[in-house]
């Protein structure tokens, strides 16, 4: 069990706020802006450049960065990279891959605009892209994935869990579909690294792709782990290359070949400091927590009218994702009461899935909250009461 106390202690802004966006970005604790500070403070220097004492120190704690989120994620004998964010890791995948005409990928609507547009953008390549719909609850069917997955689908490329309805998808069923079929797996882990334990091992995925400001970490830091290496590189440049002559060149092994120039020293060992943070209390017990608030809060949402609730109700298909709508209101004027009356963060509008709410007809989106470990029973209660209080005013 979870002592939010004190895990509420290491986030002082949350003294003044209750904050339900998490699903966008996550706080920091002092931990981790304790650690960026202390790169800062007393080892400042590039890494794996030069032999002085602090470009080894600092050298040194990058590279054990790499090693702590790929043990987090199961993913210790792939490569793990640092990227600015999800959407520079998937597009690193879709850059690099080697694509011919006629090749496929298979993704759905479900997805974030990050894990749609650089698949939709191969088109102009002569590469086919088959987009799984969802029926109104925004339930996938594995069937329309065996069907859609064939002989000439290179990459799969599915969101785990989604950032507008909460909703798990079957990522292992489907896995075992595209290794069949001799395709790949993308799996966007944006919504779900920060918040469940995983293991790539077991989802069985070729690619995964999250962000470190959704988990605790600094803005500016991604991870794309790939289960092994056959990708091209993004950019060219300093730090990933092996030997350069006038006539040639050679790249680096390892994530290092990932990596062209000066990295986010500072926010990869933010992020190592985060993972220890998360690792230290256990991504169980986060998910035990996480799911008793979003039952809570999905029973009180339910109980009031002129609300609608959308995605699953079942807790154990779902994350702490919760969208909703107020009959006859827009979800920013819903999302601006919230805030000025009970200082509740939450999300409103598309959520960067415009596909997805064009296909459920929400015109102008959804309000979301969205939960992590240092929310309360009291912040959930505070939410519900809030929106029955506005609901008996309609």
């Amino acid at each position: 069990m979870l002592n939010v106390k004190r895990i509420r202690g290491d986030f002082p802004i949350l003294g003044d706020v209750s904050y339900m966006d998490n699903a966008a970005t996550s706080l920091s604790p002092e931990q981790v802006l304790s650690s960026t500070n202390d790169f800062e403070r007393h080892y400042r220097a590039n890494v794996g450049r030069g032999v002085h004492r602090l470009t080894n120190v600092a050298s040194q704690r990058y590279w054990h960065a790499h090693q702590k989120i790929a043990r987090f994620i199961g993913g210790e004998s792939g490569i793990t990279v640092l990227t600015k964010n999800t959407t520079e890791a998937i597009n690193m995948v879709a850059c690099g891959t080697k694509w011919n005409k006629g090749d496929k990928v298979v993704t759905t609507i479900l997805e974030h605009h990050s894990d749609f547009l650089p698949w939709m953008r191969l088109r102009k390549r002569g590469v086919n892209v088959s987009i799984i719909r969802t029926d109104a609850h925004g339930s996938l069917d594995i069937k329309d994935f065996e069907a859609a997955i064939d002989e000439n689908t290179k990459i799969v490329a599915v969101t785990h869990a989604s950032n507008v309805l909460g909703n798990l998808l079957p990522v292992k069923e489907i896995a075992a579909i595209c290794h069949e079929k001799g395709a790949k797996l993308l799996v966007d882990g944006a919504q779900s690294v920060p918040h469940i334990p995983i293991d790539v091992k077991e989802l069985g995925c070729d690619y995964l792709c999250f962000s470190g400001h959704k988990m605790l970490g600094p803005t500016g830091t991604g991870i794309l782990w790939m289960k092994e290496e056959g990708l091209q590189p993004l950019m060219l440049g300093g730090g990933m290359i092996g030997k350069v002559s006038v006539d040639d060149y050679t790249l680096a092994e390892g994530y290092e070949k990932y990596e062209a120039g000066t990295p986010n020293i500072s926010g990869m060992i933010g992020l190592a400091t985060a993972i220890d943070y998360l690792d230290d209390i256990g991504m169980q017990n986060i998910k035990e927590h996480e799911d008793k608030l979003t039952k809570r809060l999905l029973s009180g949402l339910h109980g009031i009218e002129n609300v609608t609730v959308y995605g699953p109700e079942n807790i154990h298909e779902r994350i702490g994702v919760v969208s909703f709508n107020v009959e006859g209101m827009h979800p920013h004027e819903v999302a601006h009461i919230l805030d000025e009356g009970a200082a509740i963060m939450t999300r409103s509008g598309e959520h960067c899935c415009q596909p997805l709410m064009n296909h459920m007809g929400l015109e102008s989106g959804t309000v979301r909250a969205s939960l992590y470990l240092y929310n309360t029973d009291e912040e959930v209660d505070l939410l519900i009461d809030t929106m029955e209080e506005l609901t008996r005013r309609l």
